[in-house]
């Protein structure tokens, strides 16, 4: 069986979902989010584009509802013991077949939360499902109850993000040789992923960014390659990942020799992101982080060129996002305790003058000063 962690930690994380869900009077929780499955039972893939769902109980009991492409999916990467596949048939509504197994399993009539804001629930599937369950019982949406409980990461996961980091690492020095003159877009980035594969990592849970010349301003990826030239600018942004677990840097690289703008777009940057580590710590909110972060930008004329949020938190995540739920914005309440993997970018895009300036990487927070999972420092790179 492939699991990534012991059974015991798997059993914890029932145990503290179980925990939750009473608390939150919650007869039973359906899991749509693909990341909530595999953190709570190890069950690793990308059948979500499909319907599938995972019925917990608050007493505990578990039962995966999914295709048969995933039945020897389930059984091969997870602790989950029941499992039930639904027909591909002409005109299928698997949300009747969730309603009859959630009858089986006697919660007719009762308190159910269900996952709405994930990747594995469209807009279709919604409909279906509550038209299927809105006289069954009472239906409440409960997407963020196991992503709150994700967020603070055991010392298990904690080792994943740091090889996530490692590898990381490891990306950025393989696309170092080759940002230079003449250096192609396609060699970069396939160095960069190989560096990740090749150190035993898995595939982002979204593409890399990578942009030059005027591209260098965006913030997503797109198809489309091109070579530097002499004087160039080189935005990436990139993930280790290990066990799906996430490790996130941004960097824009210079080629040739910076202008005054960029070193001046780079050292608000490097302003913010020290200032920020002084706010990473319990006692602070994610909300004042982005503060901290909006204040210097904006007493140094950058408001127009900025970003309405500067990071999120990391952890183990599928396509098409690496991002976590809980980011960096303005009145975010969420607390920052210990033991969270946090992603801190600064992204700065001045169209006006056709400049990118952006730095970032991925920290552990603790009791105290956050750590920083990068070897690579934040110095500017010019190449």
């Amino acid at each position: 069986m492939a699991l990534h962690f012991e059974r015991s930690e798997y059993a914890d994380r029932l145990a503290r979902l179980t925990e939750r869900m009473r608390a939150e009077k919650l007869d039973a929780l359906l899991l749509f989010a693909q990341e909530s499955m595999y953190w709570l039972t190890g069950y690793d893939t990308f059948g979500y584009c499909f319907f599938q769902t995972l019925v917990v109980k608050a007493d505990g009991t578990m039962t995966l509802l999914t295709r048969s492409a995933d039945l020897r999916q389930a059984r091969h990467t997870s602790v989950i013991e029941n499992i039930v596949v639904w027909v591909d048939r002409v005109n299928a509504d698997p949300t009747l077949d969730l309603k009859n197994l959630l009858s089986d399993m006697d919660l007719l009539g009762m308190r159910i939360g269900i996952e709405y804001d994930t990747h594995g629930m469209t807009g279709r599937v919604a409909r279906l499902l509550d038209n299927q369950l809105g006289s069954f019982g009472q239906v409440v949406d409960a997407s963020y109850l196991v992503s709150t409980l994700r967020l603070v990461k055991s010392p298990a996961e904690i080792a994943y993000a740091v090889r996530a980091a490692e590898l990381a690492d490891d990306a950025l020095d393989a696309a170092l040789p080759l940002i230079k003159a003449g250096g192609d877009e396609a060699d970069i980035l396939a160095a960069m992923q190989g560096a990740i594969f090749s150190g035993g990592g898995d595939y982002p849970a979204n593409e890399f960014i990578i942009g030059s010349g005027v591209d260098a301003l965006l913030c997503r990826y797109k198809a489309g390659r091109r070579k530097l030239d002499a004087s160039d600018q080189l935005t990436l942004e990139w993930a280790g990942a290990s066990a799906h677990y996430h490790a996130a840097m941004m960097r824009t690289v210079i080629i040739g020799e910076p202008s005054l703008r960029q070193r001046e777009l780079y050292n608000a940057c490097r302003e913010t992101i020290t200032a920020i580590e002084q706010v990473l710590r319990p006692g602070n909110s994610f909300g004042d982080v982005f503060d901290t972060h909006a204040r210097i930008l904006d007493d140094r004329g950058l408001t127009r060129h900025r970003l309405n949020a500067c990071g999120y938190s990391l952890g183990a995540r599928f396509s098409p996002s690496w991002m976590e739920h809980q980011m960096f914005h303005v009145g975010n309440p969420q607390e920052i305790l210990p033991d969270m993997t946090l992603f801190v970018h600064m992204i700065i895009m001045d169209s006006d003058a056709g400049v990118a300036m952006t730095l970032g990487h991925t920290y552990l927070t603790t009791d105290g000063d956050p750590k920083p999972l990068s070897r690579h420092g934040l110095d500017l790179i010019v190449r």
